[in-house]
C-alpha cells in the first residue's frame, strides 16, 4: 500500500518537476547538460535522470518505516515548497508579460502618428519639388547672364574696398581700432602684392605700408606704457605677429614690460623687509588710510599673501599670456620656440630667486616668536601657490627650491628653540644660585628652599619648557599642511631639526654645562657645592628616567616611525651619567678639601711642643662634626641612605681605638728605637685593608659622606707626621680623634675605615712625639663626654 501511494505521488511530482524544469531552461535560454559533465545517478532527486522506481525501492529496501514516513514528510513539504516558488515565477514572469504588453500597445500608437506625420512630409516634399522645377524652366534662359553680372558686382565690391583701403586703415588708426585695421590690411595684402606691378594698385599698397608701419609704432608703444594690461598687452602681441613683425624682438619687449610692473611687486616686498627689520622708519602721518596700512610692517602670513597676491600673480598670468602668443602658436621657425621657451625660463628664474631671497629674509624676521601658527601657513600658502607655478612652467622646479625654504625656516625655528632652551636652562641655575645664596632664617632648613624642592622645581621647569617646544613644533607636521605631508621634509625634520637638533643637543648641553662646573678653575671658588649636589642629581634623574620619558614623547608626538641614525638613548643616558659622577666626585673633593683646609690651619698653627694638657676638645673638631653633620643633611634630600657594612658594638668602637695607645704607653716607648716603631707600622700596614682616598664615589649618602671623611682625615694625617708633638700634644690628638671616632662612624658605610685612619693619625702623633705617654683612655672619655 505504501509502495503503490508512494509511486503514485512520485510519478505526479516527477512530472510536474520534469515540466517546471524545461520551462524555466526554454525561458532563460539554458542548454541541455553536456555528456561527459557531470556523473548519471538515477537515485539524485534533483538530477535530470531521475528514476522514481529505483529511488523508491532503494527506500524501502534501505530504510525503515520510521525513516521511510519522515522522508514521506519532508518530500511533501519539499513539494510545497516547490509550488509556491513555481506561483511566485508565473506571477513574476506574468507582470513582465503584461508590462510588455503596454509597451507594445503604446509603440503602436506611436508609430501610427509617426505614419500619418511621413505622409504629410512626402505631401510637402511633393509640392516643393514641383515649385522648384517651374522656377528652373522660368529662369533657364537668364541663368547664365545673372551668374555673369554676380561676379562682375564682387569684382566691382572688392576693387571698391582696396580703393577705399588707405582711408580705411587711417580712420581706424585715428579710432585707435587696431584690431580691424590690421584684419583689413591682412585681407588685401595678397591682392595687393599679386598685382603690384600695376600702378594703381602699387600707389595703394605704398599707402598701405606706410599707415600700417604707424600702426605698429603705436602697437609697440604700448610696450613702454606702466598702465597696459596684460590683456592688451596679448593683443598688441597678436597684432604685431600677423603684420609680420619678427616674434624674437616681440618676446623681448613683452618681457621687458612685464618687468616693470613685477619689479615693484619685488619692491615693495622688499620695503616691508626694511620695515620689519626697522632699516626704514615708520612714517606717522600719512594722507590715506590704505597709504598708512601699506606703510606700516605686515605680519608673515599678511606678507606672503601680498606676495603670492601680486608678485606670483602677475608672474603666474605673464607666463599663461607668453605661452599663448609664442609658445601655443604655429611658427614657421622651429627654433623660435626653444628660443622663446628659453627667454621666458630665464626671465622668470631671475625674477623668482629676487623673490624667494624676500620670502626667506621676512621668515628669519620671525625668530623672536614662540607660536609657530601664523608661520606655518604662510609658508603652506606659499608651498601652494609655487606648486600651482610648476604646471604653467614644467621645465622649471620650484616647489623643491620652495622647500628648502620651508626646511630652512624649520630648521631656523629649532635652532631658535634650542637656543631658548638653553636659556632657559641657565636661567633656572641662576635662580638656584640666587635661592642657595639667600640667607637662610633659622630652624627652616625645611622650608621651600630646600635642595630636593629646588632640584623638583629645575627639572619640572625643563620638562614643561621642552613640552612647550615639542608642542610648538607640531604645526608644521599638521595634517592640513601640504609640505608636512612630504617625505622630503618630514623625515629631516622630525630626525635631523627636532630628535638630534633641539632634544639631543640640548641633553648634551645640558651635560657639558654641569661638567664645566668642575673643569672651571677660576670660578671655582665662587661655585656652591650644594649646586654640584643639586646639578649631579639633575643628570642622574636625566639618565635614569628623564632622557628616556622625552625622547618617547618626541616619537610618539612627532609620528616618528624610522629612526634610523639617531643618537641612541643608552648614549644619552650614559653620558648624562658620565657627567653626574664628575659633578657628585666634584662635590666630595670639595667638600673634603674644605673640612681638610680648617684641619691643616688648625694642626700648622698650633705649637704642639709646648701646648697645656688637654682638659677639652678643641673647637675645631667640633667644627668638622657640625660641618660633616651639614652635609650629611645636605646630601640625604637628594640621595637615599645606601648600602653600609653592619657594624660592630659600642665597646669594642670604644676601646679598639685605644688597644694601639694602651701599646704606645709602655715602657718600650722611651727604649725601643724609633725604627722598630716603624718597621710595626709598616707590619701592621701591610695586614690592614688598603683605602683608597679619591676613589669614585657611588650615588648614595654613605658613599658621599664616606668619601668626604676619607678625604679630611687623610689631610690630617699627612699635616700630623709634618709635625713635631710634646706629650700633651700627643693627648691632645688622642681626645681629637677619640672625639672625632663617636661621631663620624655613623656617616661612613665602613666604621673600621674610620678607625683605621684615626689609629693611623694617633701611631704618627706617637711617632713624631718626643715623650711619647698616652693619656688613659677613661679620662679622654670622660673629656670627650664633657665636650
Amino acid at each position: 500500500m505504501i509502495k503503490k501511494m508512494a509511486s503514485t505521488q512520485g510519478d505526479e511530482t516527477d512530472d510536474m518537476r520534469r515540466k517546471s524544469r524545461g520551462m524555466l531552461k526554454m525561458y532563460y535560454g539554458i542548454d541541455e547538460e553536456k555528456p561527459g559533465m557531470t556523473t548519471v545517478d538515477p537515485c539524485d532527486i534533483d538530477g535530470a535522470h531521475f528514476k522514481h522506481d529505483i529511488f523508491l525501492n532503494k527506500l524501502i529496501r534501505e530504510k525503515s518505516l520510521t525513516e521511510l514516513m519522515d522522508r514521506e514528510t519532508d518530500v511533501v513539504r519539499q513539494i510545497r515548497a516547490l509550488d509556491s516558488e513555481m506561483q511566485t515565477l508565473v506571477y513574476e514572469n506574468y507582470n513582465k508579460f503584461i508590462s510588455a504588453t503596454d509597451t507594445i500597445r503604446k509603440m503602436k500608437n506611436d508609430f501610427k502618428k509617426m505614419e500619418d506625420e511621413m505622409d504629410l512630409l512626402a505631401t510637402n516634399m511633393a509640392s516643393i519639388t514641383e515649385f522648384s522645377a517651374k522656377i528652373s524652366d522660368t529662369l533657364q534662359d537668364q541663368r547664365q547672364q545673372i551668374t555673369k553680372l554676380a561676379g562682375v558686382h564682387a569684382l566691382l565690391k572688392k576693387l571698391q574696398f582696396l580703393f577705399e583701403l588707405p582711408a580705411r586703415l587711417k580712420k581706424c588708426v585715428e579710432m585707435k581700432a587696431y584690431s580691424q585695421a590690421v584684419r583689413y590690411y591682412t585681407k588685401a595684402e595678397k591682392v595687393l602684392i599679386q598685382y603690384n606691378h600695376m600702378p594703381s594698385f602699387k600707389r595703394i599698397h605704398e599707402d598701405c605700408l606706410v599707415i600700417v608701419d604707424e600702426l605698429c609704432q603705436k602697437l609697440k608703444e604700448k610696450f613702454q606704457e606702466k598702465d597696459s594690461s596684460p590683456k592688451e598687452l596679448a593683443e598688441c602681441v597678436d597684432l604685431l605677429l600677423e603684420l609680420k613683425e619678427p616674434a624674437e624682438l616681440l618676446c623681448d619687449e613683452f618681457l621687458s614690460h612685464a618687468r616693470q610692473k613685477i619689479d615693484e611687486d619685488l619692491a615693495e616686498l622688499e620695503r616691508q623687509i626694511q620695515l620689519q627689520s626697522g632699516v626704514i622708519p615708520l612714517i606717522e602721518e600719512v594722507e590715506r588710510p590704505a597709504q598708512a596700512y601699506m606703510m606700516a610692517p605686515i605680519d608673515v602670513l599678511e606678507f606672503v599673501d601680498h606676495g603670492c597676491n601680486t608678485f606670483l600673480s602677475n608672474i603666474c598670468l605673464v607666463i599663461a599670456s607668453y605661452n599663448d602668443m609664442f609658445l601655443n602658436r604655429l611658427q614657421e621657425d622651429e627654433n623660435l620656440d626653444a628660443i622663446a621657451l628659453k627667454k621666458l625660463v630665464n626671465f622668470v628664474n631671475s625674477l623668482m630667486e629676487r623673490y624667494f631671497d624676500c620670502v626667506h629674509k621676512r621668515v628669519l624676521l620671525e625668530k623672536e616668536t614662540g607660536d609657530n601658527t601664523i608661520l606655518v601657513r604662510a609658508l603652506d600658502r606659499f608651498h601652494r601657490r609655487l606648486q600651482a607655478m610648476n604646471k604653467l612652467l614644467p621645465d622649471t622646479d620650484f616647489s623643491r627650491a620652495g622647500t628648502e625654504i620651508v626646511s630652512k625656516a624649520a630648521r631656523e625655528r629649532g635652532a631658535y628653540y634650542l637656543q631658548m632652551l638653553k636659556q632657559h636652562f641657565l636661567d633656572c641655575l641662576t635662580d638656584v644660585r640666587q635661592n642657595l645664596a639667600a640667607p637662610k632664617q633659622i630652624g627652616k632648613q625645611d622650608s621651600s628652599d630646600s635642595l630636593s624642592e629646588l632640584l623638583n622645581n629645575t627639572e619640572t621647569s625643563v620638562l614643561e619648557q621642552i613640552k612647550s617646544v615639542l608642542a610648538n613644533l607640531q604645526a608644521f607636521i599638521s595634517p592640513d599642511i601640504t609640505f608636512a605631508m612630504k617625505p622630503y621634509f618630514r623625515g629631516p625634520f622630525c630626525i635631523q631639526d627636532v630628535r638630534e637638533g633641539i632634544l639631543t643637543n640640548f641633553i648634551r648641553h645640558i651635560c657639558q654645562v654641569c661638567s664645566d662646573f668642575c673643569e672651571g678653575a677660576a670660578e671655582r671658588g665662587s661655585i656652591p657645592p650644594s649646586l654640584l649636589l643639586i646639578l649631579s642629581r639633575l643628570c642622574e634623574d636625566f639618565s635614569n628616567s628623564i632622557i628616556s620619558h622625552l625622547v618617547v614623547l618626541t616619537e610618539e608626538q612627532l609620528l616618528m616611525e624610522d629612526t634610523t641614525g639617531v643618537t641612541p638613548i643608552s648614549k644619552l643616558c650614559e653620558e648624562a651619567k658620565c657627567a653626574a659622577q664628575k659633578l657628585l666626585n666634584h662635590y666630595v673633593r670639595i667638600q673634603g678639601l674644605t673640612i681638610s683646609q680648617m684641619l691643616r690651619k688648625s694642626v700648622e698653627t698650633r705649637d704642639w711642643l709646648h701646648t697645656i694638657e688637654p682638659r677639652n676638645v678643641r673647637a675645631v673638631m667640633k667644627r668638622v662634626v657640625e660641618d660633616i653633620t651639614a652635609i650629611d643633611v645636605q646630601v640625604g634630600q637628594l640621595y637615599e641612605e645606601g648600602i653600609r657594612k653592619e657594624r660592630s658594638s659600642d665597646s669594642s668602637r670604644r676601646t679598639h681605638s685605644y688597644s694601639l695607645s694602651q701599646q704606645q704607653r709602655r715602657p718600650q716607648w722611651n727604649f725601643t728605637p724609633s725604627i722598630d716603631n716603624s718597621l710595626i707600622s709598616n707590619i701592621q700596614k701591610l695586614f690592614s685593608e688598603k683605602i683608597e682616598i679619591f676613589s669614585p664615589v657611588e650615588f648614595s649618602k654613605v658613599s658621599v659622606l664616606t668619601g668626604i671623611i676619607k678625604i679630611s682625615l687623610k689631610t690630617f694625617l699627612e699635616c700630623v707626621r709634618l709635625r713635631t708633638f710634646g706629650r700633651y700634644g700627643l693627648q691632645q690628638i688622642q681626645v681629637d680623634t677619640h672625639y672625632l671616632q663617636l661621631y663620624l662612624w655613623r656617616f661612613v658605610s665602613d666604621e673600621n675605615l674610620v678607625q683605621v685612619l684615626l689609629d693611623e693619625i694617633v701611631c704618627s702623633t706617637a711617632h713624631r712625639c718626643l715623650d711619647p705617654s698616652m693619656m688613659e683612655p677613661s679620662v679622654i672619655e670622660l673629656i670627650c663626654e664633657r665636650g
